[in-house]
């Protein structure tokens, strides 16, 4: 989605106003096998802000995150977020000695550290071209925990987090590096505390993908995607995945015959106007028994009736199905009734 992103916006940059805060959530579709937490089609949130350099606006996303965290009831022991600065790591790996066109598929070797074990890495590591000495040098780097203190760019994104209140979620880890191509300085991902899953999402800066989709100017951006699949497992793992309650109707507005039915529509639209949550039966010829029934079954609590008697009296029956309660209300009563 990223790239597609930076295509649009670099078209349509002379009609924007920027930076460009921008977030969509949809349904996506992926060619994988389908395993726990992931599948071939499913939902993905994406948000990015365009067209700043500042890493205030990598905090400001990162601490997007971990608000979207809070409000899921997921707490800093169950959950965080792991950043790491790959120009950061690139100025290590040249100080080290490694020649500028290994970077990149070192890169890709460290991505997969938390998916082999030691020894395959260390393999994988020498693989690459790397001796002994520099693997073991690579590995101290990829250990320091207190390594982002040397980086301006990195304490100036966690102070920034920090005044957001989100420090706790946050934390420095050098092994992230995201593998793909066009992430240019911060990267971060989510993670599980227990590490029972892979992954949760991910995100990071993309100074230079404007132009490499084509564009003459360059765009910087920042930005993550987060699907539904893999958080919905990490809710139900930690017991925070809600309850939703599947209707939320409050009243049935039933229609006693078709000749009344435009008085049920009457007070359907006055209900509705109070914001009270409403469905009128939208078939006049159902017999009222039936439509009883029908609100019985979806759980709506209150049933409306206006009959000939009701509309000859300028009232309406309101009706408890819970305990079959019924009063003759005025239709403005009918609505303090139902708050």
């Amino acid at each position: 989605m990223t790239p597609s992103l930076s295509r649009m916006i670099a078209q349509a940059a002379g009609r924007l106003t920027f930076p460009v805060k921008w977030f969509t959530y949809g349904r996506r579709f992926r060619y994988e096998q389908p395993q726990k937490g992931r599948g071939r089609e499913f939902f993905q949130w994406d948000i990015d802000i365009l067209g700043t350099d500042s890493f205030a606006a990598d905090a400001e996303i990162i601490s997007i995150a971990a608000s979207f965290y809070k409000k899921l009831g997921l707490t800093p022991q169950e959950v965080k977020i792991k950043i790491n600065d790959r120009k950061f790591l690139q100025e290590k790996l040249s100080a080290m000695g490694i020649d500028p066109d290994l970077t990149l598929p070192l890169i890709k070797v460290i991505d997969k550290r938390s998916k082999v074990t030691p020894d395959n890495f260390n393999t994988m590591l020498t693989d690459a071209g790397l001796g002994t000495e520099k693997v073991s040098s690579l590995l101290n780097i990829l250990d320091d925990k207190d390594g982002y203190k040397n980086s301006e760019w990195l304490t100036g994104i966690l102070n920034i987090i920090k005044q957001y209140g989100f420090d706790d979620y946050v934390e420095f880890d050098p092994g992230i590096v995201r593998g793909l191509d066009y992430y240019t300085r911060t990267v971060f991902e989510g993670w599980d505390v227990k590490g029972e899953f892979r992954s949760i999402w991910g995100g990071g800066r993309y100074d230079n993908l404007t132009q490499d989709v084509g564009a003459s100017q360059t765009i910087p951006g920042v930005g993550f995607a987060m699907g539904d699949m893999v958080m919905e497992e990490v809710l139900k793992k930690c017991g925070k995945f809600p309850a939703l309650t599947v209707n939320k109707t409050r009243v049935l507005v039933t229609v006693f015959s078709p000749e009344l039915f435009d008085k049920s529509i009457e007070l359907s639209n006055i209900l509705r106007r109070e914001n009270t949550l409403t469905e009128l039966y939208p078939d006049p010829r159902t017999k009222l028994e039936r439509q009883l029934k029908y609100a019985a079954r979806k759980g709506i609590p209150y049933v409306a009736i206006i009959g000939p008697e009701e509309m000859e009296k300028g009232l309406v029956t309101l009706k408890n199905m819970s305990n079959g309660e019924q009063k003759m209300l005025q239709k403005e009563q009918v609505v303090k009734q139902l708050i």
